[in-house]
């Protein structure tokens, strides 16, 4: 006869916090946890093998911890035999196996999981909790009481009610320094710099090494490699890198953080999103730790400022964003665009600098920081017409930090505007000017960025100008808009013409899939 458990415990791969819900209350003595590796998420989209990697190896050593601390773990790897594949076949034979009275686990951040859930308990006749996650600061319930009534929806207000929630940079109910936002503080160009830090890099042990030799052996059709792997995977390791991130970077954080420099892809950015994602760090006390080095004069408040509100704000506005519209959201295609994602997608061979540099570093580290992932890869996909969907499963595949519930809202809302503007204001879409004076790519670019139209132009400058004309019927009205469409109308005919036809020319190359 085995063993009757009171709970079932179980805990998802993004969910490595020896303080998530579900695990409140559990006791080594009554009750059992169940961790698993499946077929069906390792590859529902073709993650980047160090993604893979990085969530597996985590898991694992959390499996690890939590055996130290006496409980009895029920871990399924990726290559068992009796793997099913999925998460509700897995829970299923568990049930079986370990006859529990009730099955816990906290709720999935993602709306697919989160379908399946909602069926386990009627599948399996057996009570089901499934708690709040207590990681995020704003509830599913709570967002969808702050977006009620609203016409607009917009971060900057859900982010300051966030202020005022958690204290953060706050005298009472104003906000330091006499302004909720620095943002025009932080956009300044980055330079080469041989004595800024390096970024801790954690060599794989012999739990992630064998992890990198089933990736690379299982898929070896997805996007990078193993190889290289310097993530951190424990709670320790990864709360070593929150340090060296607030003394050593997050001073100079603000001022570049939309910079970006071709011989140093990770500049002053924290590159712990990685980790607050998976459950390694706690998000309140990241930020209260970086408001502490402000408090105690070792940051500046421009660039604690804007570190905070990456994750009180945006963070949390996106997840509450995706669970308020989903599932609708994601089919949302407010351009109508329908262009295939080109091959230098996945190789970055393409004589553009700024992509082949930006897809090259993502190839290479499973990263890209925010303004690449907005103003290089993104920029281009809006521009060109990109299909939003394709870009969405694009972005999810290949950054190890990307889950849906972040990174859907930020591709679909923020960067490729399909959703017509209810999460930003405007489209984030902008000329190489821009590219030229953020970054050093067009100094080394086979194009001229000085150049409109003529044979040698930057490709973005004529499609900025076509992108603009060919939505006017949309956008004409917006407006942020206003100066661009002022400045396109007083334009020569010429101008329209040879924009118009040099835009024509590229997105040809683009459908026969010709060098660009």
């Amino acid at each position: 006869m085995k063993q009757r458990y009171r709970n079932l415990i179980f805990i998802l791969g993004d969910q490595l916090s020896h303080s998530i819900s579900s695990l409140e209350g559990a006791d080594p003595g009554r009750d059992i946890i169940l961790m698993c590796e499946v077929h069906e998420e390792t590859t529902y989209v073709r993650h980047h093998r160090k993604k893979i990697v990085l969530i597996l190896s985590a898991m694992r050593h959390f499996a690890q911890e939590l055996r130290g601390k006496g409980f009895d773990v029920r871990y399924i790897e990726l290559d068992d035999e009796a793997n099913s594949g999925s998460f509700t076949n897995e829970l299923k034979r568990a049930v079986k196996e370990t006859k529990p009275e009730r099955v816990i686990v906290t709720e999935p951040g993602e709306f697919r999981v989160s379908q399946a859930m909602s069926e386990w308990e009627t599948s399996f006749n057996l009570p089901v909790e499934i708690r709040l996650d207590s990681r995020f600061l704003c509830s599913r319930e709570e967002f969808a009481n702050w977006a009620e009534g609203r016409r607009e929806l917009r971060m900057e207000f859900f982010y300051r009610d966030m202020r005022r929630k958690t204290g953060l940079l706050m005298e009472g109910d104003k906000p330091v320094g006499g302004r909720w936002n620095f943002d025009a503080e932080n956009r300044k160009p980055a330079k080469p710099d041989l004595f800024r830090p390096s970024h801790l890099h954690f060599p794989p042990d012999g739990v992630t090494r064998q992890v990198m030799t089933l990736i690379d052996g299982r898929f070896a059709d997805h996007m990078g490699e193993a190889e290289g792997f310097a993530f951190a995977v424990t709670q320790p390791d990864a709360e070593r890198a929150a340090d060296g991130f607030i003394e050593h970077f997050l001073p100079n954080f603000g001022e570049t953080q939309d910079a970006m420099l071709t011989s140093d892809p990770f500049l002053n950015h924290s590159l712990l999103s990685f980790y607050i994602n998976l459950g390694l760090l706690d998000p309140l006390d990241i930020c209260r730790r970086a408001e502490r080095a402000f408090l105690e004069g070792e940051a500046p408040l421009n660039a604690v400022e804007g570190f905070i509100r990456q994750i009180i704000g945006w963070r949390e506005y996106m997840r509450g964003i995706y669970w308020h519209f989903m599932p609708d959201y994601a089919a949302r295609n407010f351009f109508d665009a329908s262009r295939s994602l080109p091959s230098f997608f996945w190789d970055g061979k393409t004589k553009m600098n700024c992509l082949s540099t930006v897809i090259g570093e993502t190839i290479q580290n499973a990263y890209a920081h925010h303004i690449q992932r907005l103003m290089i890869t993104g920029n281009f996909a809006l521009l060109a017409g990109l299909d939003p969907h394709a870009v969405h499963q694009w972005y999810l595949e290949v950054y190890a930090d990307a889950f849906e519930w972040v990174e859907l809202p930020n591709v679909i809302g923020m960067s490729q505007f399909a959703d017509g503007g209810l999460l930003g204001s405007k489209p984030y879409a902008a000329s190489g000017a821009y590219i030229s004076r953020m970054s050093d790519y067009c100094e080394t670019c086979h194009y001229d960025v000085r150049k409109k139209t003529e044979e040698g132009a930057c490709p973005f400058n004529s499609l900025y100008w076509d992108f603009l004309d060919r939505n006017s019927e949309k956008l004409g009205g917006n407006r942020r808009l206003a100066q661009p469409y002022a400045t396109w109308r007083r334009m020569k005919g010429e101008q329209h013409k040879a924009y118009k036809s040099a835009a024509r020319a590229f997105l040809k190359k683009l459908d026969d899939a010709e060098p660009v």
